[in-house]
């Protein structure tokens, strides 16, 4: 089996390249295949008349870089198959070099890397920076804002020409200020190395940048982090930590049910409403009592935010096979039997009752919606809704019989069997009951509001108005809500 000898020029200056390595390319037979000719140390070696085959022609060919490397990779390996192969890379063949990684996991050939220097040691020179402090090396052709460490020292690779500099400031900028000073490095440990330092925002315009460029992101303080989930985390368990908020420190999971309670009524009123800003800030909310709840099950042993993270994102995995598995979908209803299927087999043993599912704690228009679709799936429920229509008539009766016994006990049964009636009714005809209550509730609150402003004008309250006076204020409250409309 014939060998791919994989060399490393360095950082981009000859005097950098170690003497072995240069007399072993002094020595070479036959052509010497480059990833790319632009390289100084190159041009270097032609003029000792060393011959190179390049493949930059193949970067043309692709829109992706993992096609030009693999490409690159099955040339090499067809060219092993008749003689041994010399090839050469920028800086040192194991340092952010993805062709050198593809050839080491192909069984055709023998791979020996011949070594070459790594530009990170004069980079950190360069900088004058110490990688122990914590360091990240990215390759600014591939990566995702969620993989960097902003809290460390930070350098991007291959930042070769002004888009790959733009697709690089415009991930930062999600996390950092535009005014956040970078320093581009091209270069390093060269006779032509150069250091400038720029504000993020004018990183792809201030500066060249060619193949021998990187940038570097110096440490970001954690107060500039406070969007990140880290710095939640971190404030919450200092609010319940030693020092912190004698209030945050003596809540329990049960003192904190009613403010969950609360928070969700408030996001839901921000929905309601559209109010995006409102929107957020109530999400932050609902978010700060999953969060507390978590750190006092932290605190007490029992679990942690990574536990409550793992739980959801485990279920959310099995629960959408169409998603991250093989299972095929036609529409969303096959989704919801699906999650039901799977939701079953997880609960494992079942409930002494189907309806045991639903909690009780639910508000009552809500559990009955729940209930009744339960009960729903096993067939229980009216076949056309002109039965449910019938049903509510009934109980309605029914309730106007135990008023006229002047029954007060019985007249709130019947009451409640009538609303029962009225929420399966708006199921049958897919009316989400909670919605609609709100609708009205939100409409009474307009028109009221729109009264008292009326009766405000002409220096009144409305407890001196009559009822049939407030009646009048009422239609024209509804009559400049439909003038709103049109």
């Amino acid at each position: 089996m014939n060998t791919i000898s994989v060399i490393g020029l360095g950082a981009g200056d000859i005097d950098q390249l170690p003497l072995g390595i240069y007399r072993e390319l002094r020595h070479s037979e036959g052509v010497i295949y480059a990833r790319t000719l632009d390289h100084p140390v190159v041009t270097e070696l032609q003029k000792d008349g060393l011959t190179f085959q390049s493949f930059d022609a193949i970067y043309k060919l692709h829109d992706q870089f993992e096609d030009v490397y693999e490409e690159i990779v099955q040339r090499l390996v067809k060219a092993v198959e008749k003689e041994d192969v010399t090839y050469v890379v920028p800086g040192h063949p194991m340092l952010a070099e993805r062709t050198v990684q593809l050839l080491m996991g192909c069984e055709d050939c023998k791979v020996k890397i011949k070594g070459g220097q790594s530009y990170l040691d004069d980079l950190f020179t360069a900088l004058r920076i110490d990688p122990i402090e914590g360091f990240q090396f990215v390759d600014a052709t591939s990566f995702h804002r969620d993989q960097l460490q902003l809290q460390q020292h930070l350098v991007f690779c291959q930042v070769y020409d002004a888009m790959m500099a733009s697709e690089v400031k415009l991930v930062l900028l999600e996390d950092l200020p535009p005014d956040y000073e970078v320093t581009v490095v091209t270069a390093a440990g060269g006779r032509d190395e150069k250091l400038v330092k720029v504000s993020l925002e004018e990183l792809d315009r201030a500066v060249e940048v060619n193949n021998l460029t990187s940038v570097y992101v110096p440490p970001v303080s954690k107060e500039q982090l406070n969007h990140q989930f880290f710095r939640l985390r971190e404030v919450i368990r200092d609010l319940r930590g030693p020092g912190g908020c004698p209030w945050d420190q003596k809540q329990t999971h049960e003192s904190l049910r009613k403010y969950l309670i609360e928070e969700a009524y408030e996001l839901i009123d921000a929905v309601n409403r559209q109010d995006d800003e409102n929107m957020i800030e109530e999400l932050g909310d609902v978010l700060l009592q999953v969060m507390l709840h978590s750190q006092i099950g932290e605190d007490d042993g029992f679990f942690t935010i990574d536990e409550v993270i793992q739980t959801v994102t485990d279920k959310m995995i099995r629960r959408h096979p169409h998603v991250f598995g093989e299972v095929q979908v036609e529409d969303a209803e096959e989704v919801v039997t699906n999650w039901d299927q799977i939701k079953k087999l997880e609960k494992g043993e079942e409930p002494e009752s189907l309806l045991d599912r639903v909690p009780v704690s639910f508000p009552a228009l809500l559990q009955a919606e729940d209930l009744q679709k339960k009960a729903a799936k096993v067939g229980f429920d009216w076949d056309n809704v002109e039965l449910v229509l019938a049903k509510v008539e009934e109980e309605w009766r029914e309730f106007l019989e135990a008023e006229q016994a002047l029954d007060r006990e019985e007249m709130e049964k019947e009451f409640g069997d009538w609303l029962f009636a009225i929420v399966n009714a708006a199921r049958h005809y897919k009316i989400n009951g909670e919605t609609a209550l709100q609708r009205t509730n939100q409409k009474f609150r307009y028109r009221f509001s729109s009264m008292e402003k009326q009766a405000n004008k002409v220096n009144r309250k409305l407890e001196d108005y009559s009822l049939e006076e407030m009646e009048q204020l009422w239609v024209q409250a509804k009559y400049e809500k439909e003038e709103d409309k049109g």
